[in-house]
């Protein structure tokens, strides 16, 4: 009896002593802190719901991703990172597409990449195999081996593939935009103002990152430093030495326009050496079909007709 009434004691006070706590922390009894009486007077403005945000396509899946497999994934790239390594490459050719992945991110887009490489290798020698009527496990092994390399590699393939076409696409509007910002220096704009016109008036992937590179300057980094990054970070030597000589043209204030001319000729002429280049490889591709198929064509045609007397005579 003295147990079950020390038990019921307990019970009592423990429930009283919830409840007294719930009450206490009401709004109404809750005691006012010091951060709440000075927290409306030092907030920002409220944070935009992240509902009503549009999520980039490279971070929105591998937020779901990192989710779901998590600690799977973080295995996986730390083995990947690992074994390919290129970290200083990668991130080098990631910095020169002027995008926001991340290096991990690419990690996990290429355990991704290695991950469907593998099982649709293993699916397409299973299927074949059920279609011969016999299944070699050896096989069917090898197969997602080969799919996962294929996968690895594809993607990095890929990103150098990308950087190229944006190269191209820069070296392209370079001469365009130097020709431009020559003009407005001429006119008597100051080299900021200048890249500003010039953005302003032209698109692409050179404009974008000059534009990124002076919000920058806008939100309070030195002109010189955001270019002077911008041109550490690009892949392209001529856009590079282009940046290096604006940069100097404002710590100095040497004059812009002549510089911007020369390069503006130095990069015509790049693009047509490149493309010289361009035609004799593809001179040298079109030769291919000439000789594996006119040419033994053309000699079948000629000596046709001897063996067919030859072989008739000897009869």
């Amino acid at each position: 009896m003295n147990a079950t009434w020390i038990a019921g004691a307990g019970l009592g006070l423990t429930a009283a002593g919830g409840i007294v706590v719930a009450v206490r922390a009401t709004p109404p009894m809750r005691p006012v802190r010091l951060s709440d009486r000075i927290a409306p007077y030092l907030g920002d403005t409220a944070p935009p719901s992240r509902l009503l945000a549009r999520p980039s396509a490279t971070s929105a899946p591998f937020t779901v991703m990192r989710r779901l497999f998590g600690p799977v994934l973080s295995e996986a790239v730390t083995f990947l990172d690992r074994v390919v390594g290129g970290s200083a490459s990668v991130r080098r050719r990631l910095s020169g597409l002027g995008g926001t992945m991340t290096v991990e991110e690419f990690r996990v887009e290429q355990v991704l990449w290695g991950a469907v490489g593998t099982v649709a290798a293993a699916v397409l020698v299973l299927g074949g195999g059920l279609l011969r009527g016999g299944i070699v496990p050896l096989l069917v092994v090898l197969a997602a081996i080969g799919g996962l390399f294929a996968g690895v590699l594809g993607r990095d393939w890929w990103l150098t593939r990308h950087l190229e076409q944006r190269e191209q696409a820069m070296l392209s509007e370079f001469p365009v935009v130097a020709d431009l910002l020559a003009l407005s220096v001429v006119a008597g704009e100051s080299p900021i103002d200048a890249l500003q016109r010039v953005c302003g008036l032209t698109g692409g992937e050179l404009a974008r990152d000059l534009e990124r590179a002076l919000g920058r300057a806008r939100s309070g980094t030195p002109v010189t430093k955001a270019l002077s990054d911008l041109a550490e970070q690009t892949t392209m030597e001529s856009f590079a030495r282009f940046l290096q000589g604006v940069v100097v043209a404002i710590e100095r204030g040497t004059p812009l326009a002549d510089v911007l001319r020369a390069q503006a000729v130095d990069v015509r002429e790049v693009g047509k050496r490149a493309l010289l280049e361009a035609g004799g490889r593809k001179e040298i591709s079109m030769m291919v079909p000439v000789v594996f198929l006119i040419l033994p064509v053309t000699v079948l045609f000629a000596l046709f007709p001897g063996l067919l007397t030859l072989t008739s005579l000897a009869r």
